[in-house]
C-alpha cells in the first residue's frame, strides 16, 4: 500500500505523520526523488502535479487532491479510469467560514471606515445597521459555501445563495441559473464567491455582473482567482460603483508586485489563506478513503469530470 506525495508546499513530513498514525503500514513516498518503482504507486495525494505525471503510474487506484479545489487537476491530462477524491475537511470548511464571516461583519460594521478615521483622530460613531436589514450573497453551496451561509444565517443576515443548478437550503433563499444570478447580485450587497472554477464560472465575476450589484457594494472573493476579470473589477472600484473587494485568489499567484491590486486603495490583498490545509485533520478524510477502496468500495467524494467538480 504506497502513496505518492507531490507539492510545492514543503510539508511532506508533516503529512506523512499524518497519514501514518491513520494507516500505519502505508508507505509513503515523495516526488521527486523518494518516488522508487512507479509500478508501486497505488494513491498519489497532490496538488499541482506536472501534466502526465500521473499517467505514468500504471497501479493507480485514487488521486486525491491536497486542496478543496480540482481546477489544478482538471488540467493535468489524468488517466480516464482513475477516480479524482475531493478533500473535505471540517477544518478545511471552518477555516473558509471564519474567513468569511470575518469580512462579513467587517463590512456591516464598517470597521475600515473607523480605521481610516482613527488615523486622522477623528471621532465619528456611523448608523448601525441591524444584521437582517444587510443583503448577503453566498456564491456557490457546496460544503464551504453551505456552512458559511447557515453561519451567517445563524447571525441573523439576510443571507441568499446562487448556484448553477437548483439546490435548496433551508433558511436561505437561493438562486440559480442566469436568470437567477442576475436577480441574486441585485438584492446583495456583500457577494461572496466561493464557487468552484470550471468552464462556465471562469470570468463569471465581470463588469455585467458588477453593474448588476447594488452601488457601495462589496465582493468577497476565496475561490479561485479565474472567476474574476481583473479589469473589470478595478474599473468598477473605480467608478464608485462597489465600494471595495476583498481577494485572497489570483489568476497567478505569488500575485506580482507590479499587479495594481496591492495599491489599489479599495481592494485587500491576502495570500490565498483563506483556509489552509491542516494536515493533521486533512489525513483522516484521505485515510478514510484508502479504507473504502481496500474494501472495495468507491472513495468519496468523487469529481465529476464533464461537471468539473
Amino acid at each position: 500500500m504506497t502513496l505518492l506525495f507531490y507539492s510545492n508546499w514543503r510539508n511532506a513530513d508533516r503529512w506523512f505523520g499524518a497519514l501514518k498514525k491513520e494507516l500505519p503500514d502505508l508507505d509513503c513516498r515523495e516526488w521527486p526523488d523518494g518516488v522508487g518503482n512507479k509500478k508501486d504507486i497505488e494513491y498519489a495525494l497532490v496538488w499541482n502535479p506536472e501534466r502526465g505525471l500521473l499517467k505514468s503510474f500504471p497501479n493507480l487506484k485514487a488521486i486525491f487532491s491536497l486542496g478543496a479545489g480540482v481546477d489544478h487537476l482538471m488540467k493535468c491530462d489524468l488517466p480516464d479510469d482513475v477516480p479524482i477524491v475531493r478533500l473535505v475537511d471540517p477544518a478545511l470548511t471552518v477555516g473558509m467560514s471564519e474567513y468569511v464571516l470575518y469580512w462579513v461583519l467587517h463590512f456591516h460594521r464598517r470597521f475600515g471606515d473607523y480605521r481610516r478615521y482613527a488615523r486622522k483622530a477623528r471621532w465619528k460613531p456611523l448608523p448601525q445597521v441591524i444584521p437582517k436589514r444587510r443583503r448577503v450573497g453566498i456564491m456557490g453551496l457546496g460544503v464551504i459555501g453551505t456552512d458559511a451561509a447557515k453561519k451567517l444565517k445563524a447571525l441573523d443576515f439576510d443571507v441568499a445563495g446562487w448556484t448553477r443548478g437548483h439546490k435548496n437550503l433551508a433558511g436561505v433563499p437561493t438562486f440559480d441559473g442566469k436568470e437567477g444570478y442576475r436577480d441574486f447580485l441585485a438584492r446583495s450587497e456583500i457577494v461572496v464567491c466561493l464557487l468552484p472554477l470550471t468552464a462556465e464560472t471562469q470570468g463569471i465575476l465581470n463588469a455585467e455582473a458588477f453593474r448588476r450589484m447594488p452601488k457601495g457594494a462589496v465582493v468577497v472573493n476565496a475561490a479561485r482567482g479565474g472567476h474574476v476579470v481583473d479589469d473589470d473589477l478595478i474599473a468598477a472600484l473605480d467608478s464608485g460603483h462597489l465600494k471595495a473587494a476583498v481577494l485572497d485568489v489570483f489568476h497567478e499567484e505569488p500575485l506580482p508586485p507590479t499587479h495594481p491590486f496591492w495599491k489599489h486603495p479599495k481592494v485587500t490583498v491576502t495570500p490565498h489563506m483563506a483556509s489552509l490545509t491542516v494536515p493533521e485533520t486533512a489525513a483522516k478524510p484521505v485515510a478514510d478513503n484508502i479504507r473504502r477502496i481496500r474494501k472495495g468500495q468507491p472513495p468519496e467524494p468523487v469529481v465529476d469530470r464533464q461537471r468539473g467538480y
